[in-house]
């Protein structure tokens, strides 16, 4: 699954440190999650759309191959 975290996070001038605390996960999990190494769990999915303000589905970009 692509995902849209680290761009959105670059826009808004968050650090991966600030992006993780928020979420209450490590920056390691944000790293991964960007490099595209780690599909988040629904909630964290969800919780991540709501710190942009988006739709779940404008994050993260569900690739079918």
């Amino acid at each position: 699954m692509k995902n849209k975290v680290e761009e959105l996070r670059k826009q808004k001038g968050i650090k991966q440190e600030e992006l993780a605390k928020s979420l209450c996960v490590s920056r390691q999990t944000i790293s991964s999650l960007e490099r595209g190494k780690y599909n988040p769990s629904i909630m964290l999915a969800y919780k991540i759309a709501k710190i942009f303000d988006l739709s779940i589905e404008e994050v993260f970009i569900f690739d079918e191959d």
